[in-house]
């Protein structure tokens, strides 16, 4: 039911595409590749993705999703959940819990290669998404369902403030960001992501039981990161590269810190609609 094109084309497609990501490059690789090649895995593979917006964590979700499913996210077995749109009140939260129990675990007996993606984590009430736990882990049956060969991303905010501070820290350092490995930032993940009480993982068994097997941090993009973004816009909506549009593109986002003017405040999130603009 699952129709992959293969791994190497996931590589290609993020090496080509995303921009800006070695990090992320390696550890979605690391856990898709395992994920295929894997008969008979011990527990689904749970990834949560974390960095500021215009990052790429929904595009890369996306990218992932369409290699993994034939439809990509339009597939039977690719449910989305936003908390906005299906959790939004926070006196509803015990019916929450019980419809959003029984509609993995139907959605896992119809197909246990299902794929789960999480959006805005960082706006999901605190315990709601334990109740996904006993899916998450290494045991065999779940209400008589084998669910071990799901998939769960989980896309989040938080901690994009925590890993740009860093990010800007080891700048300064003289550290460039393509140096920048996984444990420079699973500290300050950590602490944002898992120990705040605002989070949708505060105090959660997902947490203390490492139920997620790839924390995968989004870094923020550099002035040149943008003008790849903007000349791929270009490119996707059939218009001219022309060096001088990149390059106004480029400069109307705004960037931070105020002194040094590094990294994007929006990541490549408003390329698209501000190319008109200067057309």
């Amino acid at each position: 039911r699952a129709g992959h094109a293969g791994s190497c084309s996931l590589e290609f497609d993020l090496a080509i595409n995303l921009v800006g990501q070695p990090l992320v490059r390696q550890e979605v690789m690391k856990g898709v590749r395992g994920f295929l090649e894997n008969q008979n895995p011990v527990k689904p593979l749970v990834m949560s993705f974390h960095g500021s917006t215009g990052t790429g964590k929904t595009y890369v979700s996306s990218m992932v999703i369409r290699y993994l499913f034939q439809g990509g996210l339009q597939s039977p077995y690719v449910h989305h959940f936003s908390p906005i749109v299906h959790f939004p009140h926070a006196e509803q939260i015990e019916q929450y819990k019980e419809s959003l129990k029984r509609w993995i675990q139907g959605n896992l007996t119809n197909c246990g290669r299902s794929a789960f993606l999480f959006d805005e984590m960082d706006k999901m009430h605190p315990g709601l998404i334990d109740v996904i736990i006993p899916f998450l882990g290494p045991s065999w049956v779940v209400y008589g369902t084998n669910y071990r060969k799901a998939i769960f991303i989980f896309i989040s905010n938080a901690g994009g403030e925590q890993i740009n501070e860093v990010t800007l820290a080891l700048w300064r350092a003289r550290k460039d960001r393509e140096e920048i490995s996984l444990q420079d930032l699973e500290p300050a993940i950590s602490k944002a992501v898992f120990e705040n009480p605002q989070s949708g993982f505060w105090k959660s068994g997902i947490i203390n039981e490492h139920l997620i097997d790839f924390v995968v941090p989004f870094l923020p993009l550099k002035h040149h990161h943008v003008k790849q973004c903007v000349v791929s816009e270009l490119i996707q909506q059939g218009l001219e590269v022309r060096p001088g549009i990149v390059q106004e593109v480029a400069k109307s986002i705004p960037y931070f810190p105020e002194e040094e003017k590094l990294f994007s405040s929006t990541g490549c999130k408003t390329v698209a609609s501000r190319i008109s603009f200067f057309l």
